[in-house]
């Protein structure tokens, strides 16, 4: 029999699903392995109507058997990633915002338009913003995604979107923690090794997540990146050095520690998905994201139970993330409205 902690692992767990409306395998998981959360793609939005009915659904099934509902999510940088498209209010990202003459009022109208348009249709996670700061010229994955090459910028404008997606209400989730500035190659599939010193981290790479964790930042999201000088051999999604002494211990960071997606090739190729939850967890992330294949999903969750069982991980670390979990859950969603397809309808008509 499974201790409560083994029953509730599911709620480490923020997961994809396949389409535009609740199917059978996503509503089974939900219900019966208690997951914590959907991130959502292009593939599942069709428009604000749909979306709101979606959001609503989900809910429904996970509040007939859990205390709390989802954590619902999306990429909403603005420019090229962003999920809501027309229409809902489009905004460049944070490289022209970064350029902007006036970017500290672009970036409150993007926080607090984007916050009020997630809300109304029933999301609850923003994973932005990107507070990675650019090093030259970016690897592609990355253009046009950082708020610019001045880390008092980009601290600045990175807190000023933290601030005001939570004050209406939406979680933030500052990425990608300890930064991708000089990354060269794409973790979705090879693993990036950013040699630079200790010195150029705490003066360039830090500053932005300090920032965010200042102004109470709910998330940070990891990179899977190899960074020598803080660990030489495990990348920071799966490095304790990097999740626990520096982010919790040294930074002083409270909120929820979140993983990119286990399915990129810079974990998953060598490490498995399951391998990889398994040590990520073990490293300190609170939540793992696994963004498409629900295989994977089911697989990393017995992985973890089993770790449970035989004691490579024990229940007082399993509830630590639980306790965090949960604190941030009944902070930003224990009062939930409930989604109104008219309030959706009519916003969406008076914007247009």
């Amino acid at each position: 029999m499974r201790s409560d902690a083994g029953t509730e692992i599911g709620q480490l767990f923020i997961m994809g699903m396949p389409g535009p409306d609740l199917d059978k395998e996503t509503e089974y998981l939900i219900r019966e392995d208690r997951i914590g959360g959907i991130i959502l793609f292009s593939r599942n939005i069709e428009g604000p109507l749909q979306l709101a009915a979606l959001c609503r659904d989900l809910q429904r099934a996970a509040l007939k058997r859990q205390e709390l509902p989802l954590f619902l999510a999306v990429d909403q940088e603005g420019g090229r990633v962003a999920r809501l498209k027309e229409p809902f209010t489009g905004f460049p990202g944070n490289a022209a915002l970064g350029m902007d003459e006036e970017p500290v009022k672009k970036a409150v109208e993007f926080a607090t338009v984007t916050a009020r348009e997630m809300k109304l249709v029933g999301l609850n996670m923003n994973l932005a913003p990107v507070v990675d700061v650019q090093r030259g010229e970016m690897d592609k994955h990355l253009e046009g995604r950082s708020f610019g090459e001045d880390p008092k910028r980009v601290a600045l404008l990175g807190r000023t979107v933290v601030k005001h997606l939570q004050k209406n209400g939406i979680m933030a989730v500052a990425k990608h923690f300890p930064g991708l500035g000089r990354a060269d190659v794409d973790p979705h599939f090879l693993l990036p090794t950013i040699n630079i010193s200790l010195e150029e981290l705490e003066r360039v790479n830090f500053p932005p997540f300090a920032a965010a964790v200042r102004a109470g930042v709910c998330g940070m999201m990891t990179s899977h990146a190899l960074y020598p000088a803080l660990d030489p051999e495990r990348p920071a999604t799966l490095s304790p050095i990097v999740l626990t002494e520096v982010l919790r211990e040294k930074m002083g960071f409270k909120g929820l520690t979140i993983t990119d997606d286990l399915e990129m090739g810079a974990i998953a190729a060598k490490w498995s998905v399951a391998e990889g939850a398994l040590q990520s967890f073990q490293a300190g992330a609170d939540i793992l994201l696994i963004c498409k294949d629900q295989g994977h999903v089911r697989q990393s969750l017995e992985r973890l139970q089993r770790a449970l069982r035989e004691g490579s991980i024990t229940t007082k670390r399993v509830s630590e993330s639980l306790r965090r979990i949960k604190r941030m859950k009944k902070k930003y969603l224990g009062y939930r409205e409930k989604i109104s397809l008219a309030e959706v309808k009519e916003y969406f008509k008076r914007h247009a």
